[in-house]
């Protein structure tokens, strides 16, 4: 079982690169927005918690998450974990250690996928992802097929964030910066760190990930 953290900003390829990840060695994806909308959908004791948190507009707690974190590595995974989008800060990182301790398991290792910030703007200003699948396209290096149909599910409806574009990528990559910078030493410092070039092509980058992980 393999344990790992993917560290990128917007537009990096964490979320191809997991679903590869989950689809090959049967891992298990850990996203926070994805456990705070399982848990509110549960009807249990937490999401009866985080539904009122949220419904009042307040922030969901480190404790919370990592709560609801807990309930998912009790549940257990044939190949491991990805951790999206926590920790964030340095304090989840270290409840997320301490958790991770007291439930005898380790971190394998926490990836960053490192971009040039010019190439990443030209890259997701051009991005659109399948509606029905969440296959990714591009206007130029990966188009919507002529046929208008999904290469991976069929569909045929393609979307694009409101928020890719170049001013709002701007503003989320200096807010990425400033976020995860002390991560990336606190995980450096711990020997832990490795990192890729995440604008590499979608097949390097996975093989780059598979050499890291030990296969």
């Amino acid at each position: 079982m393999t344990n790992i953290i993917l560290i990128g900003p917007p537009g990096a390829g964490k979320g191809t690169q997991a679903r590869h990840l989950v689809e090959t060695r049967k891992m298990v994806q850990l996203s926070t927005g994805d456990m705070l909308r399982d848990a509110q959908a549960s009807g249990s004791e937490m999401g009866k918690k985080v539904a009122a948190i949220m419904a009042e507009g307040k922030l969901v707690t480190d404790q919370i998450v990592i709560g609801l974190i807990r309930e998912k590595l009790q549940e257990g995974s044939e190949g491991g974990f990805i951790f999206d989008g926590f920790p964030r800060t340095l304090p989840q990182a270290d409840a997320l250690a301490k958790l991770l301790t007291e439930m005898g398991l380790k971190l394998d290792a926490v990836i960053e996928m490192q971009v040039d910030d010019e190439a990443l703007v030209a890259r997701i200003t051009g991005r659109s992802t399948c509606a029905d699948c969440g296959e990714v396209y591009h206007d130029e290096t990966k188009p919507w097929p002529a046929d208008g149909k999904c290469i991976n599910c069929g569909g045929t409806t393609a979307k694009r964030r409101p928020d890719d574009n170049e001013e709002s990528l701007k503003t989320r990559l200096m807010e990425y910066y400033k976020k995860t910078s002390p991560l990336i030493g606190y995980y450096w410092a711990k020997g832990d760190l490795q990192r890729l070039d995440g604008l590499a092509s979608i097949d390097e980058v996975k093989k780059s990930i598979s050499w890291m992980l030990g296969s």
